[in-house]
C-alpha cells in the first residue's frame, strides 16, 4: 500500500509562518514540471517491492497554482511509470484558486480529495499571515468544491495566534463546522527562526503566545470537534465517517512512500531520502540525469525511534508485537516502568499490546515518545 507525494514548489506569496520549500518566482514551472515527470520515470523502481500505489498526494507550496494540463501531466506520468491500484488522490488547494474550470478538471483526472487552505476565517488574521485569501473566498470555495461533486474535503486551520481571549479561535472553528467538512487538519502556530515571524520575534516586533494559551485552544479544539463527531486519529487531524487520510495515516504507520520534487522525503522502509530544496539545482541534475537526491540508512535503533514517535501520535497507536516481530525489541520489557508512570498519570491507554495516548496526553506527545526512545 505505497504512495508518491508530488511537492510543487510554487506560492503566489509568502505566508509569514511558512517554512515549506517553495518560491514565489514561477517563470520556471513549466520546465519544473517536465522534471517532475523525468524524476518520477528514472526512480520508477524506488517502490518496487511495496506493491501497486494507493494513493497520491499533490503537497507544497501551493499545486492548485499550477494549470490543470500540468497537474494532468504528472498524473498521467505516476500512471505510466508505476502499477496503480488508486484508493485515494489528494491535492492541496489554496480557497482563491478554486475556479469552476480546475474542479472540473481535477476531478475528470481522478482527485477525489482536497485539503484546502483555510486557516481562519478572520481578515485581520489572514492579512498578518499573508495569505493570499479572504474569508468570503473561503466560504465561495467550499460551495464551489461541493457544488462541482468533491464529496472528501479537508479544511485546514491554525490555533494559537496571539489574543487577548479565544473568541477569534471560537469563531473560527463555528465557522468551520458549519460547513461540516469530513475532515479538519488543525495545527498549533509554530514560530520558525527563517520566517518572516521568526525574524519579527528575534527583532522584539511579534510576541508568540503563551504554551499555556496555545494548550487551551488545543483542547477547545478538541472539546468541539469530539461534540461534533470528528474522530482524532491523529494529533492534529479530525474526521467524521473515517474520512481519514489515507496518505498521511500510512506515513505515520511506516509506510513506504516516495517523494517527488524539490525538498520532498521518501522512505522505503528501511532508507530516508531527501530531495535537494532548490529549484533550479533541482532542474539542473534531472536535465543531466542525475537523482537530485541524498539517502540516509537507518539504523535499527531509529527505525524504531521513529516509528515510537509517529505511531504514538495515532489512535492505532504503537504496536509492540511490529516491534518484537521486526525488531526484536520489546517495548513492554525495555521500558516497563515508564509506561507504568505514564499509564498511572493518566497519559497513555494501554490495550493488548498496544500503547496510544490518552486525551491529556496528546498535550505532550512528542515528548511522550521521546521517553520511549533508544
Amino acid at each position: 500500500m505505497a504512495g508518491i507525494y508530488i511537492h510543487i514548489p510554487f506560492c503566489l506569496q509568502a505566508c509569514h509562518y511558512c517554512d515549506f520549500h517553495f518560491s514565489t518566482n514561477r517563470s520556471h514551472a513549466s520546465e519544473m514540471v517536465s522534471m517532475i515527470c523525468r524524476e518520477l520515470e528514472l526512480r520508477k523502481h524506488y517502490l518496487s517491492e511495496s506493491g501497486p500505489i494507493h494513493t497520491i498526494y499533490f503537497g507544497g507550496g501551493t499545486p492548485s497554482l499550477l494549470p490543470a494540463e500540468q497537474i494532468a501531466k504528472i498524473y498521467d506520468s505516476i500512471q505510466t511509470h508505476f502499477d496503480c491500484e488508486l484508493q485515494e488522490t489528494s491535492l492541496e488547494a489554496n480557497p482563491d484558486d478554486l475556479t469552476d474550470e480546475k474542479l472540473d478538471a481535477w476531478l475528470a483526472l481522478g482527485v477525489d480529495r482536497l485539503s484546502i487552505g483555510i486557516q481562519s476565517f478572520n481578515d485581520d488574521v489572514l492579512k498578518f499571515y499573508n495569505r493570499s485569501h479572504n474569508a468570503k473566498e473561503s466560504l465561495l470555495a467550499i460551495d464551489k468544491a461541493r457544488k462541482a461533486g468533491f464529496q472528501s474535503l479537508s479544511m485546514d486551520l491554525i490555533y494559537g495566534f496571539p489574543h487577548t481571549d479565544h473568541s477569534i479561535w471560537q469563531n473560527d472553528l463555528s465557522q468551520t463546522l458549519a460547513l461540516a467538512p469530513n475532515h479538519i487538519s488543525s495545527y498549533c502556530l509554530t514560530i520558525e527562526p527563517q520566517t518572516a515571524l521568526g525574524v519579527w520575534e528575534k527583532k522584539g516586533k511579534f510576541k508568540a503566545a503563551s504554551e499555556d494559551f496555545q494548550a487551551e485552544q488545543f483542547e477547545i479544539l478538541q472539546g468541539k470537534l469530539e461534540k461534533a463527531g470528528y474522530l482524532q486519529y491523529e494529533i492534529s487531524n479530525f474526521a467524521r465517517n473515517n474520512a481519514f487520510s489515507m496518505h498521511n495515516s500510512n506515513y505515520w504507520k511506516g509506510i513506504p512512500y516516495l517523494g517527488i520534487g524539490p525538498g520532498a522525503h521518501s522512505f522505503d522502509g528501511n532508507h530516508r531520502g531527501y530531495n535537494v530544496s532548490n529549484n533550479m539545482v533541482y532542474i539542473r541534475k534531472l536535465k543531466e540525469n542525475q537523482l537530485p537526491y541524498q539517502k540516509e540508512t537507518l539504523s535499527a535503533d531509529e527505525q524504531i525511534n521513529e516509528y515510537l514517535l509517529t505511531s504514538m501520535r495515532t489512535i492505532w497507536g504503537i504496536d509492540n508485537a511490529y516491534l518484537v516481530n521486526k525488531f526484536g525489541w520489546n517495548l513492554f520489557k525495555e521500558r516497563e516502568n515508564t509506561l507504568s508512570d505514564m499509564q498511572r498519570q493518566g497519559l497513555i491507554l494501554v490495550e493488548n499490546q498496544s500503547v496510544s495516548l490518552s486525551r491529556k496526553g496528546k498535550l505532550l506527545a512528542d515528548y511522550l515518545a521521546s521517553k520511549l526512545f533508544i
